[in-house]
């Protein structure tokens, strides 16, 4: 994907906005809107939009975890199961 190919100014969208949705069907590539020769804002299709909002979200699982690990806030896998099977018998 070349962003270059990708850069409209706000005037295309404006004319064009029918057709740029019909365009997410095939390719879904995010279009760079200008305005007075700067970028202003990303248009994404819906699926993409979502896909990106999972992304973020298991990202952000990911850094609480490795937070509580750099804090010390964990027990190894065998403690855990251990636990959890005490917790099973009562």
């Amino acid at each position: 994907m070349k962003f270059s190919e990708q850069i409209k100014p706000i005037s295309y969208l404006k004319s064009h906005a029918a057709e740029i949705i019909r365009d997410f069907d095939d390719n879904r590539n995010p279009l760079i809107i200008t305005q007075n020769g700067e970028a202003k804002m990303v248009v994404i299709d819906i699926r993409s939009y979502e896909q990106q909002q999972e992304t973020m979200a298991l990202l952000k699982i990911l850094a609480l975890g490795q937070k509580q690990i750099e804090q010390g806030k964990f027990q190894d896998a065998a403690a855990f199961f251990a636990e959890m099977e005490k917790e099973d018998q009562q």
